[in-house]
């Protein structure tokens, strides 16, 4: 079972449900270390203060808070801990609206609620009344030293709640639009949304895998003798230069009807 990141209560109007928080993801990348190519040894950095030339200890480095002036702040352990923050300790509910009035671009991480003693009922009854109104609950919280907006939703026999990034954390993603001018034909958009049609089926996750990861993996067992040196599948990345996109989706929607039907032949 993994360890809890935070413990407090979700204000539910007067009701109090305590509450312990869980992250709902784990990061599966392959990790490297920097190493000296001619004998494997590990790269180690010195932690040295810029004023009097000393290594530092880790446990011994402080967070330090630079104002516009110049002046540095020494913050210490106790100055977070005693924030004047009510969110520090208790998720405020500020309202509740509609999941998808939510931009996803929003989201960042995931995390479990689990309910503490006596707060499992009132959990249950959170979780269902968030269910039958089809809403979710848009909240405060800090967490990791920092105070964020998130949303608490029913999934299943569980809350879960997803923290979001502040309005001025979003970039404005205006300047990527193609130009107002550019438009798609009904023939060239009929003929995408036949290919949409084609691999449209219900989502599952456990289909698909981080091909990267297992490419990296196969490379570093050839190179300890445990596997052979994999073949390289790397295609030449398209131009883009379409001429005719109508043909080309075309033979999008019989590539994927081909596809379709020898998994189908093969299940």
């Amino acid at each position: 079972m993994p360890r809890s990141l935070w413990k407090g209560a979700v204000s539910f109007g007067l009701v109090t449900i305590p509450v312990k928080l869980y992250s709902a993801t784990e990061e599966k990348d392959v990790t490297f270390r920097q190493v000296h190519p001619a004998d494997g040894g590990r790269i180690k950095y010195k932690r040295v203060c810029e004023v009097c030339g000393e290594e530092i200890p880790y446990a011994e480095i402080a967070k330090g808070y630079q104002t516009a002036d110049g002046r540095m702040v020494v913050l210490e352990a106790s100055d977070f801990e005693e924030l004047p923050l009510p969110t520090a300790k208790q998720v405020e509910i500020v309202q509740f609206v509609e999941g998808d009035e939510i931009d996803p671009v929003a989201y960042n991480k995931s995390y479990f609620l689990e309910a503490e003693g006596p707060g499992a009922k009132p959990y249950v009854l959170l979780r269902e009344a968030l269910r039958k109104a089809k809403k979710v609950a848009v909240v405060k919280v800090a967490l990791r030293s920092r105070e964020s907006l998130a949303l608490i939703r029913a999934a299943g026999d569980l809350l879960v709640l997803q923290t979001l990034l502040w309005p001025d954390e979003l970039r404005d993603g205006a300047f990527a639009a193609p130009d107002a001018d550019i438009k798609a034909s009904k023939g060239e958009v009929d003929m995408a949304k036949m290919f949409i049609d084609q691999l449209t089926a219900p989502y599952d996750p456990a289909q698909f895998s981080d091909s990267y990861r297992e490419a990296l993996e196969q490379v570093v067992a050839a190179k300890l003798g445990d596997a052979p040196a994999p073949e390289s599948a790397a295609e030449e990345a398209a131009s883009g230069d379409v001429v005719d996109l109508v043909a080309a989706l075309k033979a999008s929607v019989e590539a994927a009807k081909k596809r379709r039907a020898e998994a189908a032949k093969a299940g």
